[in-house]
């Protein structure tokens, strides 16, 4: 930390919408190689109204910033101190966002290594369950001038980093920030201006070799983190180190959240088989064991991609990306509950099987165990790789909302097929008349069932009728 140029900076906002609010104030306070420069601050004209519970903790009111400047007067000086230096800030995904916002209005170009003091409170004082600001001022007993104010906040972290340099000591607070600031370095391949533009929201991200060739398709929801951790300075993966080596050119697409972004890049992995990615592709040898419990007797049949669809998933059993592995598991359950390789059809042979011979089969080959009793050792066994039968009587439509609230999309799903997703009432209408063909795929199955039914998320699901409709 103290290695380096750094701005120590807070910012007081209209709201917590980097797309939306607006800046208000903006304090910081300069330091080179550990040594304080200077401090600057100034209110800033939102051209926008400052809610009243804003004003009521920030003191800031709109009469206050009427006269003040508006971004766009302070921006070149303001892009000239914050240049070659790492941005400090707590919570700084907040000011970062908000400065890059700020700067792109204006057709500027603003990145920057950037050190959160929440995270960096965290690394150090790992005992301590709470790191906001209020937290840390009442337990380093730091004087705050004015609280909610981005001087006296940004005037806080600078007496926290000069604290930490005694205690714990300025050794740890040098590794925890090396562990931190990471640095992603650009790919000898590509230009160096690579990252400037790449957004910090979900979606999904495509590498590309000589002659177009797709290298490796990746998801996140921040974008431009996820692709510079590609290329930091450790490269940690043997193939990030190939795929630095190899790209030329990177893209990306945008979406309303993760739910958008896992669909999208199983699709573009299977669409494109770019070199680096083994999962997701396309399994041209998808299959399912299919039985059912009312004829225990009959041994289960290997249903393969041919024969399934998104309308054939009753009395199915994993499902599997080739024949040889769904035979393996098979004969691992058997093994498992004891249950007959020859009634499984598992074995060709007269008379008993080999693992009743061995001791390992109830018998069922040779009568010692009913076919009734086998089928309903055989279901209990088989019962964590039931598929999931649709739970809907028809067509839904999954509504996702991006993180800040400003944008909303439809996934259109029926039976596990993804249809298509839409963003506005034109789009939803053309998906209306020109319907594609469902096709199941295993993996938008799995990611579907994770989405709906983990408990982590609270999905808005609209049931559509035989004719997709919405409410937009």
């Amino acid at each position: 930390m103290f290695d380096r140029d750094l701005v120590f900076l807070d910012l007081e906002t209209t709201g917590a919408t980097a797309q939306r609010d607006r800046i208000t104030e903006i304090g910081l306070i300069i330091v080179d190689q550990g040594e304080f420069v200077s401090e600057w601050s100034t209110l800033v004209n939102p051209e926008q109204h400052i809610p009243g519970m804003i004003q009521g903790l920030t003191g800031i009111s709109n009469e206050m910033v009427s006269t003040a400047p508006v971004f766009a007067e302070i921006a070149t000086q303001l892009h000239a101190i914050l240049e070659n230096r790492t941005l400090v800030a707590h919570n700084a995904r907040f000011d970062y966002g908000f400065l890059k916002n700020e700067f792109k209005r204006l057709d500027l170009s603003y990145n920057a290594p950037v050190l959160c003091t929440v995270k960096l409170s965290r690394k150090l004082f790992p005992q301590h369950a709470k790191h906001n600001l209020d937290s840390l001022i009442s337990r380093h007993n730091i004087i705050c001038s004015a609280r909610h104010r981005a001087l006296g906040d940004a005037q806080v972290l600078w007496q926290l980093a000069q604290q930490w340099r005694v205690e714990p000591g300025e050794t740890e607070v040098l590794a925890a920030s090396a562990k931190l600031l990471k640095t992603s370095s650009v790919p000898i391949g590509i230009p160096d201006n690579s990252y400037d533009h790449i957004p910090e929201t979900a979606g999904v991200y495509l590498f590309y070799g000589d002659n177009n060739i797709p290298l490796y398709v990746g998801k996140s929801v921040n974008l431009r983190s996820r692709v510079m951790s590609h290329f930091s300075g450790d490269h940690r993966l043997n193939k990030d180190m190939r795929i630095a080596s190899e790209i030329k050119h990177i893209d990306w697409k945008e979406t309303t959240g993760e739910l958008g972004a896992l669909i999208e890049e199983a699709r573009l992995v299977k669409a494109l088989s770019p070199i680096h990615n083994r999962q997701l592709r396309r399994a041209s040898e998808l299959c399912a064991w299919r039985w059912s419990p009312e004829n225990p007797s009959q041994a289960p049949i290997l249903i393969t991609a041919r024969d399934l669809t998104a309308w054939s998933l009753h009395d199915l059993y994993g499902l599997f990306r080739s024949k040889r592995t769904a035979i393996t598991a098979l004969r691992e359950i058997a093994s498992a509950h004891q249950l007959c390789h020859k009634v499984l059809g598992l074995e060709e042979r007269t008379g008993a099987c080999f693992a009743y011979q061995i001791k390992r089969c109830r018998g069922a080959c040779v009568g010692a165990e009913s076919a009734e009793a086998h089928g309903l050792r055989l279901a209990t066994a088989l019962s964590a790789l039931r598929v999931k039968a649709w739970p809907f009587p028809g067509q839904i439509a999954i509504r996702e909302t991006s993180e800040d609230g400003q944008r909303s999309t439809l996934h259109i799903i029926d039976h596990w097929c993804h249809l298509g997703t839409v963003n506005d009432e034109d789009a939803l209408q053309a998906l209306i008349e020109s319907p594609p063909q469902p096709q199941f795929d295993l993996d938008t199955y799995k990611i579907l069932n994770r989405y709906l039914f983990n408990g982590k998320h609270s999905p808005e699901i609209i049931h559509l009728p035989p004719t997709i409709s919405a409410d937009y």
